[in-house]
């Protein structure tokens, strides 16, 4: 199984729209007012936003970036505000923390290794 897609709501889709072209995605489907798509810059998976008015309420996106530091440089340059700026965290992730314009509370990353092989990844037992 391969996660292809994920969709968030957002109350102004036009909003959202400019905000995620910001962060660097590209549209690849715009059925406004209703539903947007973008494709993430690297890898094929995307991103979609539906209108409606029940945004945030706990999502958190995440976003890898081999250069979280730029990447966060770059944005506030364009005008993209951040909550946290990069900090290295306790499970050897570097992380910069925003929201977007619906509240969705968004992380851009860098874990390398530590993504999915952690020193406390669990191991498979033997029977």
């Amino acid at each position: 199984m391969n996660l292809n897609q994920v969709t968030v709501t957002m109350p102004d889709l036009d909003e959202g729209w400019r905000f995620y072209c910001a962060l660097g995605l590209v549209p690849i489907v715009d059925a406004r007012p209703n539903y947007v798509r973008f494709i993430c810059p690297d890898g094929d998976s995307t991103f979609s936003l539906h209108k409606g008015e029940a945004a945030g309420n706990g999502t958190t996106i995440y976003f890898e970036c081999d250069d979280v530091d730029t990447q966060y440089e770059n944005l506030v340059a364009a005008g993209i505000t951040f909550s946290s700026p990069p900090q290295d965290q306790s499970w050897l992730w570097r992380e910069a923390e925003l929201f977007d314009p619906g509240g969705n509370r968004i992380l851009l990353y860098f874990a390398g290794q530590n993504r999915i092989n952690p020193p406390w990844r669990i191991r498979p037992s033997n029977p």
